[in-house]
Parts: structure tokens; sequence; C-alpha cells
């Protein structure tokens, strides 16, 4: 049994006991969340939503929230001298599914 979920502006498919890298959702390791926009379940056989699926949820467990590796993003423009150095680091949010609601 799987689901499609939407959340942080992505759409992933989960299933039971899997650890997904969300975008930061602001909740304490250890808390629960509810994802209520899911889009398709697979059960016995596929239901889609129009655009979601009435009745349906999912329940995660949060492991942890950090940020991802430096990405460096490096701007050059030949023969002006212009060169700019940025970085970022994305903020993620760890969560374990525990159960899928048809």
């Amino acid at each position: 049994m799987y689901a499609i979920i939407a959340t942080g502006g992505k759409q992933y498919k989960v299933s039971e006991g899997d650890i997904i890298t969300i975008e930061k959702l602001g909740v304490e390791a250890g808390e629960n969340v509810t994802f209520d926009q899911v889009l398709a379940i697979s059960d016995n056989g596929l239901k889609v939503g129009n655009p979601t699926v009435d009745g349906a949820s999912v329940v995660a467990s949060v492991v942890k929230e950090g940020r991802a590796k430096k990405v460096t993003v490096y701007k050059y423009k030949p023969k002006t001298g212009y060169h700019k150095k940025n970085g970022h680091r994305q903020s993620f949010t760890q969560v374990k599914i525990e159960k899928i609601n048809a």
C-alpha cells in the first residue's frame, strides 16, 4: 500500500515505514504530523483524488530537523570584473511514515 502526498510544493510517494526528507515544518522531533493532501492511494487498485482523496490522510512522526550541505552559488561575467559568490543551506524536516488512512 502506498500513497502520494503533497507538502512543501512537492509530491512524494510514501508507504508505511518510509523515512523521507521534506521542506521544514517547524515541528519538534518526536511529534506527529498529519498530511491531509493525499493525491492518490493504492490499496487494491489505484484511487486518484480530484484533486485530493476524500477522507484520506497520512500520519508521520518527526525524526529530526536540520540543514542540508552548503551549495555554492557563483556568478561571473567575463571582461567586466564581476564576480559574486554566495552560499545556501536548505532547511529540512525528516519524517517517518507511521500510518496511511484510506
